[in-house]
């Protein structure tokens, strides 16, 4: 039997939905595997800064230091999106939690589901077989160099700053990865530009010696943009800094036809944290609308990172069971929508005993499961 702590931040507006979606696959898979997970709900954004006026109070810090991993559901509220003057903000939880766990590497796969092709806004010929992975440089560059105004307040400045090591060590991780796919490695960077851009291209081309394997090619971040929708196929491993990396990976969420379906990794040298990339989507807050799946393949994600490789497979395969029986929130399934609760019922149940032939699409909607 395996036993882990697990840590989930539930967060603000649709995050504890999606949320406890993930948690229902996760027992669901203790369930079958026989494994324990200590799953302890912790708040952090909006709803921390409510309760304690800190958006990342010390015993959640806490929590996440002493736990195996990290399972995050969204942060941010309308009230701080439309008050820029606010000292503090749900952002800046998440941007500590980030720096104190060192979580320096954002993992973000991409796939283009042949299913959901019709829901992209961009052609099936240019998205179709699309299977790409950007790694983002996540605790350097401007969101975390220094930041002000003059005393006037007529002029502000942020600072983006890297190090070498910074850039390696998330280098070696993507260099890796490319490794095992198809060997194929896209820097991107504004290098006739930025400076710290050049530093990034430098340390990239002298790794590149280790890794003859992988063919490394280069494109300024404005091109890049403009190819991930043009012909997103040619990428396999993008390799990126912070701010590059957030605007590229929300981006390249439309071939996959909604940003509900992306999953994402946060890792470091100790605690790896795991969060859908989509927002709160404080509209859907409550409504049952809001798709978990980007929440549920996060938990796979969590489960390969703690080697439990079968387990996270069989969530992918109840995923995708989802997917190919229309198993979907009204985003992607207008004509006869399920709701939130639904569609993590489904999956969670094919998880739990994906061998019986007995259960239906109603057995889930009115909670016949043995995990429900």
């Amino acid at each position: 039997m395996v036993s882990k702590k697990i840590a989930v931040l539930p967060g603000d507006g649709i995050g504890p939905e999606v949320c406890r979606q993930a948690v229902k696959v996760l027992e669901a898979v203790a369930e079958r595997f026989h494994h324990h997970f200590d799953l302890s709900s912790h708040p952090v954004g909006a709803c921390a800064i409510d309760a304690t006026g800190n958006p990342l109070p010390d015993e959640t810090l806490a929590a996440c230091r002493n736990a195996d991993a990290v399972l995050l559901g969204a942060i941010g509220d309308p009230k701080y999106d439309h008050n820029p003057s606010a000292k503090v903000r749900p952002e800046q939880g998440l941007l500590r939690l980030r720096k104190e766990l060192g979580l320096f590497a954002n993992i973000r796969p991409v796939v283009a589901y042949d299913v959901l092709l019709a829901h992209s806004p961009l052609k099936r010929e240019r998205i179709e077989g699309t299977d790409m992975l950007i790694f983002r440089e996540l605790t350097g560059g401007i969101y975390f160099g220094e930041k002000g105004r003059t005393a006037d307040g007529e002029v502000a400045y942020d600072h983006c700053t890297y190090s070498r090591p910074e850039i390696a060590r998330i280098a070696h991780l993507a260099f890796q990865a490319a490794a095992g796919r198809r060997q194929h490695l896209t820097l991107v960077d504004k290098a006739n530009v930025l400076e710290t851009s050049r530093l990034w291209r430098e340390v990239v081309r002298e790794m590149a010696t280790q890794y003859p394997e992988v063919t490394v090619d280069y494109l300024f971040v404005d091109n890049a943009a403009m190819q991930v929708i043009l012909n997103p196929t040619q990428f396999d491993v993008i390799l990126t800094e912070n701010m590059f990396g957030d605007i590229i990976s929300d981006e390249a969420s439309v071939i996959a036809g909604s940003m509900g379906l992306l999953p994402s990794a946060s890792i470091g040298a100790q605690v790896a944290l795991f969060e859908p990339i989509h927002g709160s989507y404080p509209q859907a807050k409550g409504k049952g609308i809001a798709n978990p799946i980007a929440a549920i393949l996060s938990a796979a994600m969590l489960l390969a990172h703690l080697e439990l490789h079968e387990e996270a497979a069989l969530v992918r395969e109840a995923v995708d069971e989802a997917l190919n029986n229309g198993i979907l929130t009204q985003e992607l399934n207008h004509s006869a929508p399920y709701t939130t609760e639904e569609v993590g019922n489904y999956i969670a149940f094919w998880v739990a005993d994906s061998r019986e032939k007995q259960w239906n699409k109603y057995n889930v909607e009115i909670g016949l499961s043995t995990i429900i």
